[in-house]
């Protein structure tokens, strides 16, 4: 599959809008697990590997390929990062992890 980009044609749009090249990148799997990962700090592409529960290699070589092409993380001497984009990407998602907690509890609450 293309990296999804701004402006061209993506998954499930001929628009090329840029929220539908976002929800097609974040639709890819663990494309928002290893942002969400790079946002507890830089990581080798072992320790990245690790945190995102032995990922495969392969697939974690993809995902990264296309999250610097689209300039949400960057390799450092340190490993990767994300950039302020990304941080930025992270700071909108980030509610969800609370909300998903929430939902997780009623759901929980609902089958007792």
């Amino acid at each position: 599959m293309p990296i999804p980009m701004p402006g061209e044609q993506v998954r499930g749009s001929k628009t090329g809008k840029p929220i539908m090249a976002l929800l097609d990148l974040l639709g890819r799997t663990w494309a928002l697990g290893i942002v969400w990962q790079l946002n507890q700090g830089s990581a080798t592409f072992r320790e990245l590997q690790q945190r995102c529960e032995q990922i495969s290699p392969s697939l974690l070589n993809t995902r990264l390929k296309e999250l610097k092409v689209l300039q949400l993380v960057e390799l450092t001497p340190s490993g990767y990062q994300l950039t302020q984009t990304g941080h930025g990407l992270f700071s909108i998602v980030s509610p969800l992890g609370e909300w998903s907690l929430l939902w997780a509890n009623q759901i929980k609450k609902d089958k007792v």
